[in-house]
């Protein structure tokens, strides 16, 4: 019995000639945080690498697994390797009785020693190679597209759609949203979190404010691709448009559009683009959030000369403090990519494409009540779309509507699909919600050139911004 119980405490007993660093190391084994921060280390490790390969293999395309790729996985290994020193440090401190606090020393004539610190070298290196392939990949992934529409995909459900239809469909979002280097990149991670906070929280506002507060300048991102040194002279625009009373035979607009710029064979800016030409400096005062309203207009000339205008009648909006701007490629371009289509363009098109069939009587009319009608979500409207057509040419002409009754559940069709693609009514996004500055078709609401060329801003001497069309376009030749 005594021989039995000196053998069970000497197995309790620490061996005399491990050293310090043998009870460190063996001990981290023995305690639950020391298993734990290893086996957290090596679960995060395996999943990184078998997820980083299913997704180069196309097994899966998802960004909530993406999230926990290359950016959960990471900061548990992290963690795992941090508790690691932890674990030993609370060892040796006796967490658990039985190890004697000798000094820990390196000794590289040791050859375990040496083992030791190979083998702590290699895994160091692995680690970090590991983790600097996964935080490259994960750059990458939270700055694609697919990240950004679809991660907080009921927020950004509107813009990603539009985004993917729209010119600039190819132009990943951080290039316009962000652009190179650090400061924006992290000013945009920043507020990245803020809006982060709001989806959690359900504190997003419905619909997305426009214009973007804090938007880069676009000299910095648009003119990496576009600019006004370029010149491009002018450019026909044809407008097509059917009315009610005549849904066969369109009425056709042209317009030759003086997109100017730099005019290689006068050597001067002109054109529309004169606005934005190196030489030349346009500020504004907007009198409210969404730029509408301008109060004051400053203008820098080629030759140095100076000027402003002032519109006096301008009211400030509540709770507005107005700031200068200096104008810039979105305040024309307001929505260069995330376009969103007008319900009559929607329904004449599909007129003129034969989509819908304009022999049918009223189709126009009541396309474009039902394009227009409040439904609940879009949900609804798939369920009831088509329907509402068909009742309403039933009501127009039942034998009509019972003759074409294919061809209007087909009109419904492509009405559904457009409806689809620009409303949203769960982020309040309506036909209209978001308009466009170019041109002066939203004049009457505020958008558009006549918000400076009013003939109503004035400078000292009397003289206004001039409203002549030919400044901007005139008939094709």
């Amino acid at each position: 019995m005594a021989t039995e119980n000196n053998n069970n405490e000497e197995q309790h007993q620490p061996r005399a000639d491990r050293g310090a660093w043998g009870h460190i190391i063996r001990g981290i084994w023995r305690t639950p945080l020391g298993v734990f921060s290893i086996v957290l280390t090596t679960v995060s490790i395996t999943l990184m690498i078998l997820g980083m390969a299913a997704e180069l293999f196309g097994f899966f395309h998802n960004p909530y697994v993406g999230i926990f790729i290359y950016m959960i996985l990471p900061g548990c290994m992290v963690f795992g390797l941090l508790l690691i020193p932890v674990a030993a440090y609370l060892r040796r401190r006796q967490w658990r009785k039985g190890i004697a606090k000798d000094h820990l020393q390196l000794n590289l004539s040791n050859p375990k020693h040496r083992l030791f610190l190979i083998g702590f070298v290699i895994l160091t290196v692995i680690n970090m190679v590991i983790l600097g392939v996964v935080g490259y990949e994960g750059y990458h992934f939270t700055d694609s597209p697919y990240f950004c529409g679809m991660v907080c995909h009921k927020v950004m459900a509107p813009e990603y759609t539009a985004y993917k239809r729209s010119p600039h469909g190819r132009v990943s979002c951080v290039e316009c949203h962000i652009g190179p280097g650090a400061q924006w990149f992290v000013r945009a991670k920043l507020s990245g979190l803020r809006q982060v906070y709001a989806v959690l929280t359900n504190s997003y506002s419905r619909p997305i404010p426009s214009p973007v507060e804090a938007l880069r300048p676009a000299r910095d991102t648009c003119e990496a691709c576009h600019w006004p040194e370029k010149f491009y002279g002018k450019k026909v625009k044809q407008f097509i448009s059917f009315t009610n009373e005549d849904q066969v035979n369109p009425e056709k607009t042209e317009i030759a559009l003086h997109i100017g710029g730099h005019n290689p064979s006068t050597g001067r800016f002109e054109g529309i683009h004169w606005h934005v030409s190196k030489d030349v400096e346009v500020k504004y005062l907007a009198a409210n959030e969404k730029r509408t309203s301008i109060a004051r207009v400053k203008v820098k000339r080629p030759d140095g000369s100076t000027d402003e205008f002032v519109k006096s009648d301008v009211e400030v909006e509540d709770g507005y403090k107005p700031k200068w701007r200096t104008m810039d490629c979105i305040d024309c371009h307001n929505r260069p990519t995330h376009i969103y289509e007008v319900a009559d363009e929607v329904v004449d098109f599909g007129l003129l494409s034969k989509k819908m069939n304009p022999e049918i009587k009223g189709i126009r009319e009541d396309g474009l009540t039902v394009l227009n009608k409040k439904y609940a979500s879009q949900d609804d409207a798939k369920k009831n779309m088509v329907n509402d057509l068909l009742e309403l040419q039933k009501k127009r002409d039942p034998v009509q509507a019972a003759k074409h009754e294919q061809d209007i559940r087909k009109a419904g069709q492509y009405l559904l699909a457009k409806f689809l693609g620009n409303v949203w009514p769960k982020m309040n996004v309506w036909w209209g919600t978001y308009k466009s500055h170019l041109g002066h078709q939203n004049a009457d609401e505020g958008y558009g050139c006549w918000r400076c060329h009013d003939e109503e801003h004035e400078n000292k001497e009397g003289e206004t911004i001039t409203q002549d069309c030919s400044l901007c376009h005139d008939d094709p030749e």
